[in-house]
């Protein structure tokens, strides 16, 4: 059996307004922006830099009040998502230029070095260099 992730879903508020975080504050990669005005909504996935083949982040637009209350909270609290990097400092250093809101500053950790921030919406990522210093698990 060969099986990967694909997708993640975020739910978000607005379209735009993620784009400008994700594209504009993190650097994610464009992957597709294609209107379903059957649906009324848009299909948008982004990817972190260099990513390849690695799980993308779908940008969906919440459409009933459900979804609109999990915007921000989709893990209850937790860190739900992992944002791996090969250079901690010079990627730490960039976010922190861009406004990215770091709600715990870079600790030395056995795996590496981590810290962790919140998204435009206040769900929570680790943002790690793990110690073999590569941007993968």
């Amino acid at each position: 059996m060969n099986l990967s992730l694909g997708l993640v879903t975020l739910v978000v508020r607005d379209y735009d307004e993620a784009l400008a975080f994700f594209i504009g504050k993190l650097g994610f990669d464009m992957v597709e922006d294609r209107d379903m005005p059957e649906e009324r909504k848009r299909w948008v996935v982004v990817r972190p830099p260099g990513s390849g083949a690695g799980a993308q982040l779908l940008l969906a637009r919440a459409s009933t009040s459900e979804q609109q209350a999990r915007i921000g909270s989709q893990t209850g609290g937790r860190v739900g998502f992992f944002l791996y990097t090969d250079d901690f400092w010079r990627d730490h250093a960039r976010f922190t230029a861009h406004g990215i809101d770091f709600v715990r500053g870079p600790a030395e950790q056995p795996y590496g070095t981590v810290a962790v921030f919140k998204d435009l919406y206040g769900n929570l990522w680790d943002f790690v260099q793990l110690k073999d210093g590569t941007g993968a698990p």
